[in-house]
């Protein structure tokens, strides 16, 4: 699907993958960028940059959502491109807070879902329209040190491989970004407890956007912007014994205070 002359909306666009998101998609000729985020001046920053609008939004709240979408349509007349992007890492186990188990359901799974409910009609009734879901690594292997994280992330990788099975022949197109560690926020801060690991082959946000402009335009379903995770899913898949054994040493080597109490 090509980009130029469509209406992008950009989840999370205020900082990180979302910025660079919404950069690279007014650099390859979108008529409209719509900047969503929490953070409001933020978002105002990055729309004031890309000649976008910005929206502010909690998308962990479906009737923020749907006045996004609400907005954007009525201001540009339909969505093209919809970018899920936002989310929340909070470390810790089954003894996690039911609150951070809830704040990472709602803006990891159910936002992907209120944004669907919102956005499909339109699409479906054109029979063209794309989805982006920013999903991660840990979607499809795990992430070390983060429960909530990884348990959410595979939920929504479910839900995006759903949606392209459901509606790929009805126009819809589905991608979901899958990269490991990010020179974002989110990593610098440790979030994760065990993520600090990831920093050492860590990719700058603008080289995940420009991969997502490339697989968008080739309608990519599975976008991995660390080509070594396609060869961690296929050793999961071909002997999740031994993946497990690994992955088991990396949490002792990267938690090492964890491994040993």
């Amino acid at each position: 699907m090509q980009i130029t002359g469509k209406v992008v909306v950009v989840t999370g666009g205020a900082n990180g993958i979302g910025r660079a998101l919404c950069r690279g998609f007014a650099a390859a000729g979108a008529r409209a960028v719509v900047v969503a985020d929490l953070d409001e001046q933020g978002a105002n920053r990055v729309a004031s940059e890309v000649k976008g609008t910005a929206i502010a939004a909690n998308v962990g709240k479906e009737s923020d959502v749907k006045k996004l979408v609400a907005q954007t349509t009525q201001q540009f007349g339909q969505i093209d491109f919809f970018c899920s992007n936002a989310g929340i890492g909070v470390q810790g186990g089954p003894e996690s807070p039911d609150a951070d188990w809830q704040r990472s359901w709602e803006v990891n799974v159910m936002a992907h879902i209120y944004a669907a409910r919102a956005v499909l009609p339109q699409m479906l009734a054109r029979k063209e329209g794309y989805l982006v879901q920013t999903v991660s690594a840990a979607g499809i292997l795990t992430q070390i040190g983060s429960a909530p994280y990884s348990v959410t992330k595979h939920a929504a990788m479910s839900f995006a491989e759903w949606l392209a099975i459901t509606y790929g022949d009805q126009g819809v197109r589905v991608s979901a970004l899958c990269p490991q560690g990010v020179r974002t926020n989110m990593l610098f801060n440790a979030e994760f407890g065990g993520g600090a690991f990831l920093l050492e082959g860590a990719l700058e946000p603008e080289q995940v956007a420009a991969d997502v402009i490339k697989a968008v335009t080739e309608e990519r379903f599975l976008i991995l912007p660390h080509p070594e995770v396609a060869k961690y899913f296929q050793n999961k898949a071909n002997d999740y014994e031994r993946w497990l054994r690994g992955m088991r040493k990396l949490q002792a080597k990267a938690m090492p205070l964890q491994a040993t109490t």
